[in-house]
């Protein structure tokens, strides 16, 4: 029989994750763990940082979700304004090669920068918000780029889920449920790990056609 990990052993295995993780500093950040649902508080100093603390949390094993309540507190500098912002966030778009960064439009507010425009590919739209969550100043990400649709059909994403299953050594996606409306992929059931969720979302989005994935997922050991 499979032994469960309690709600104190998570925090703590948590907590050394986070100290482990070199990109974020576990004194600036809270952990709380209920019903395995792990809680993030505090303040950092970057939009990049609050998402590497949810990451961080994510690789525990026994972590089912994470609420990232962490707020981002930028230090005021030359490179926080929003106009120093939005020259960066232009050139990081235009130097990443897996952008197409004449597609996409940027808007900086408060540190917060909002991206639209259309592409082609799921791929695409999270490359460009990648290329900017590192970026100092920024406080947040608003990814409003939207992906051309194209017939998307519960067989070709069932194949593709698989595939990726597959070439991860994992096991089947046949406890994985499927519902496509018009280029909006909703995932439910369960899977074994973290590992197995990542696999399964990621094969989803790069899916020709996909524009929006709905992760409900639960991860059952």
């Amino acid at each position: 029989m499979a032994t469960f990990k309690s709600d104190a052993e998570i925090q703590k295995d948590v907590l050394s994750e986070l100290a482990w993780d070199s990109r974020v500093s576990p004194a600036d950040i809270g952990v709380t763990v209920s019903n395995h649902i792990v809680t993030l508080t505090g303040t950092v100093s970057s939009w990049a940082k609050k998402l590497a603390a949810s990451e961080a949390a994510h690789r525990v094993t026994g972590v089912l979700d994470v609420a990232n309540d962490i707020g981002v507190e930028v230090v005021e500098g030359p490179q926080s304004t929003d106009t120093a912002i939005a020259a960066a966030v232009r050139q990081a778009l235009t130097w990443d090669v897996f952008v197409p960064e004449d597609l996409i439009q940027s808007t900086v507010e408060d540190g917060v920068v909002r991206l639209r425009g259309t592409v082609e590919y799921p791929a695409q739209r999270e490359d460009a918000a990648r290329a900017v969550k590192n970026l100092a100043g920024v406080r947040a990400v608003d990814d409003r780029i939207v992906v051309k649709r194209a017939d998307v059909s519960k067989g070709v994403l069932r194949a593709a889920i698989q595939s990726a299953l597959e070439r991860q050594a994992l096991r089947d996606a046949n406890r994985v449920q499927l519902e496509v409306d018009e280029g909006r992929v909703t995932l439910t059931g369960t899977v074994h790990s973290w590992a197995e969720r990542q696999a399964v979302v990621g094969a989803t989005r790069g899916t020709r056609g996909v524009d929006v994935v709905i992760d409900e997922l639960q991860i059952s050991p």
